[in-house]
């Protein structure tokens, strides 16, 4: 019975060079699947970059990488050591701080400017709100007068006593008591009422200062 010859083996140049080859062929095969991935991210200023390698402005945060049919093949954490970690962190609850902050004062404009669509409307709720104050203050000075007038009623009463409070029955000094007591309270009623028509105005003042820059963009 005849047998077939048995397969001569490879040399071992033979060999080394087919390993090449192989690598050969899976490096290229990875740098073809790299050439045809995109990796995007939004970086710190809110840009949106796209590059076909990792981003490097972008790694303090998340990127993506996408196929040639802009699916996300990967999502690319952001690496940090715990001091990183710990600044980023802070980093983002300042941009978040920043951006409700930002966010609540478009909300005050908005309502400012439903509120006073024009300089018309906010002259007068000012001076509606003055108009209050003066009331207050006006009926302050009608209660002084009112004092007054007892502490003239007080004074004759004291004559029969030579003027000397010391002299005087329990009940009188009482009531001498009772209007000193009065009137400070009324002086210092008044000095709020000063000080809170000054607090109106100003914060009027403020808001119309606002209100003007709103309505000019509002024009524009």
């Amino acid at each position: 019975m005849n047998r077939l010859p048995l397969p001569m083996p490879l040399p071992r140049r033979s060999r080394l060079a087919g390993a090449a080859a192989l690598l050969l062929l899976s490096l290229g095969a990875q740098a073809q699947n790299n050439a045809q991935s995109i990796y995007t991210c939004t970086d710190s200023k809110g840009r949106r970059i796209t590059s076909d390698r990792p981003i490097v402005d972008c790694l303090d945060r998340e990127q993506q990488r996408l196929g040639r049919t802009g699916t996300v093949r990967e999502v690319i954490p952001p690496s940090y050591t715990r001091e990183e970690r710990e600044k980023v962190e802070a980093k983002r609850r300042a941009e978040q701080e920043e951006q409700a902050r930002v966010q609540e004062e478009r909300r005050r404009e908005r309502a400012l400017l439903i509120r006073y669509p024009n300089q018309g409307v906010h002259d007068k709720e000012r001076q509606e709100a003055l108009a209050q104050i003066d009331d207050v203050i006006a009926a302050v000075h009608k209660r002084e007068a009112a004092l007054i007038e007892q502490r003239k009623g007080i004074a004759q009463e004291l004559e029969f006593y030579q003027g000397d409070l010391a002299k005087a029955p329990l009940w009188l000094r009482r009531k001498v008591e009772d209007n000193d007591k009065q009137m400070d309270v009324q002086k210092r009623f008044l000095v709020d009422q000063t000080q809170e028509k000054q607090r109106v105005n100003a914060r009027f003042d403020e808001e119309l200062a606002k209100l003007k820059q709103l309505w000019a963009a509002q024009s524009r």
